[in-house]
């Protein structure tokens, strides 16, 4: 009997890979890592990431690094890394060259590493860290003071062009350009500085 509910469990196990296989994949996946320094121990940690940041790049789906350093007299460090799919973040994740590379650093710090993957509005709204989420109605607010002045100024600002040539003009061209153009501004310009900009209000 037992071994029977053993192999229940693993065809439930199964199944359920399976089923998570077949959801859709998010565009892209960024790995927060969250590391609080000993005091005293931050050359070291500098050095320490001047080495892992190229190591990540060479693996397959890297889009780039960041890190947030913490404010005079605080230690806690977040690092971003950004992979195009989950399956590429994972595998990064798992490789030997990581698990040497945090065994190293595993000494600088006070605890343990705190991981999270956020896609999409999460990661424009990451806390830094030993900071508490952003409350929904903040996020929403900051969120909207952003998407609303760009739905104005981007389609007026392509308005002549959009005029000019005939192909750009259905409707469904049309839409598919601004909405491109304000997704990419918000991801990769606005957001990121107008979070740090505003993070006193949207963490306080």
């Amino acid at each position: 009997m037992p071994t029977d509910n053993r192999n229940s469990e693993l065809r439930t196990a199964s199944l359920s890979d399976i089923a998570a296989r077949d959801l859709p994949q998010p565009d892209m996946v960024t790995s927060v890592i969250q590391h609080e320094v000993k005091p005293g121990s931050g050359p070291q940690y500098q050095e320490w990431l001047k080495r892992i940041i190229p190591v990540a790049a060479r693996f397959p789906g890297h889009q780039g690094v960041n890190v947030i350093r913490p404010p005079a007299g605080a230690h806690g460090y977040t690092v971003t890394i950004r992979f195009d799919t989950l399956d590429h973040a994972e595998d990064w994740f798992r490789s030997e060259a990581r698990q040497q590379l945090v065994a190293e650093v595993e000494p600088l710090l006070d605890r343990a590493e705190k991981i999270d993957i956020v896609t999409g509005l999460e990661f424009w709204f990451m806390p830094p860290a030993s900071q508490k989420h952003a409350p929904a109605y903040k996020q929403f607010l900051l969120t909207l003071s952003v998407i609303y002045p760009l739905t104005l100024i981007v389609p007026w600002l392509l308005r002549p062009l959009l005029d000019s040539v005939p192909v750009l003009q259905h409707v469904l061209v049309d839409h598919l350009i601004v909405a491109a153009i304000i997704v990419a501004l918000m991801t990769y310009v606005v957001m990121p500085r107008y979070t740090r900009l505003m993070a006193k209000w949207l963490y306080g």
